[in-house]
């Protein structure tokens, strides 16, 4: 079988690509354009139009497509809500993946229906979803990508149509890293399973059922890694600081290069490692931070095939500059 291997890459992270790097991926996803006016706007990646001659030449057969959206990015809702606000964006959307010969769209809406991230939403953004897919489906033509970054939780499923978008879609990324986050209580943000039997939500394993429930195919998963931590400050100092209380929630971390240099093992940090999530953490007796690692990584990788599932992708490029997760993915990975 041929699994997918597909990093995201802001505009910082396109400079820190090799060639090493792009022969190792299958699908690169550009991060992000963004919604103006109705129409899309590619203002977030200025360097685009260097950066995608150099790429192109180190793989390619790597397939390389745009995604749209991303947290706190909005317009989505008011947009769709017509059919003539669907049609004219989904027509902005072709023209700019003829105008860079790109090879697909993802769409990254973070969330129908729900205003989290102080964007606009409707009820009727459930049903609208759907219909945007198809008018992007009809614009991109079948010889392109069409595909989509869903949020790792209950949320998603209620809010859209998930068994008609798969129908719509080549195949659904699931983001199973944020998780967990928005809790006092210290717990991994990309765990492979449940840290026990009284959270069994919040992980890799029951997103990938609760997907499934909901009429995506297994072959159609793209399973989410996490290149980059999450932390809680001030966390009671028992348990090697897991399933502790602390002072807030779970804040952005170092990246993987950074925990690699500063964190992991050092500077009063000491690893531990979950048997039943199979994930690491840190903890200096103090702060608590998890993340994605060699060993979890590829854990989520044999899994993949264990499951049947379509392959990985991860989020952000940028940090991991050496390639050592990525080359985890390769070669778990390899077909």
């Amino acid at each position: 079988m041929k699994y997918i291997r597909l990093g995201y890459a802001m505009n910082r992270g396109l400079d820190v690509i090799t060639k090493d790097h792009a022969m190792m991926l299958t699908h690169l996803n550009l991060a992000f354009g963004v919604i103006k006016d109705g129409l899309l706007s590619m203002e977030h990646l200025p360097d685009l139009a260097r950066q995608l001659p150099r790429i192109r030449k180190m793989n390619p057969q790597l397939k390389i497509v745009l995604s749209i959206g991303g947290w706190g990015a909005g317009g989505f809702s008011t947009m769709c809500r017509t059919n003539a606000g669907r049609k004219a964006f989904a027509q902005s959307v072709k023209a700019i993946l003829d105008e860079y010969q790109l090879d697909g769209v993802d769409i990254d809406w973070e969330y129908p229906c729900s205003d989290a991230a102080c964007i606009d939403c409707d009820p009727s953004d459930r049903e609208n979803f759907t219909l945007l897919m198809e008018s992007i489906r009809w614009a991109a033509g079948p010889e392109r990508i069409v595909s989509i970054a869903a949020g790792g939780g209950d949320y998603f499923i209620r809010d859209t149509e998930m068994d008609k978008v798969a129908a719509i879609c080549d195949y659904v990324q699931l983001m199973t890293y944020d998780l967990n986050c928005s809790s006092p209580v210290t717990r991994h943000h990309t765990s492979l399973y449940p840290m026990q039997a009284s959270y069994p939500e919040g992980n890799a394993h029951y997103c990938t059922q609760l997907f499934c429930n909901a009429g995506v195919p297994l072959g159609k998963i793209v399973l989410g890694a996490a290149f980059y931590s999450r932390q809680w400050q001030h966390v009671r100092n028992e348990g090697n600081g897991l399933l502790q209380p602390s002072d807030g929630i779970g804040g952005f971390g170092p990246g993987y290069a950074s925990l690699e240099k500063d964190y992991i093992n050092k500077n009063g940090f000491k690893r531990f490692w979950d048997p039943v999530a199979r994930a690491p953490y840190l903890f200096d007796g103090s702060t608590f931070i998890t993340y994605d690692d060699e060993q979890s990584i590829a854990e989520k990788c044999a899994y993949i095939k264990e499951y049947g599932l379509l392959g990985m992708m991860y989020w952000e490029h940028s940090h991991d500059p050496s390639g050592k997760l990525l080359s985890v993915i390769k070669n778990v990975l390899n077909e």
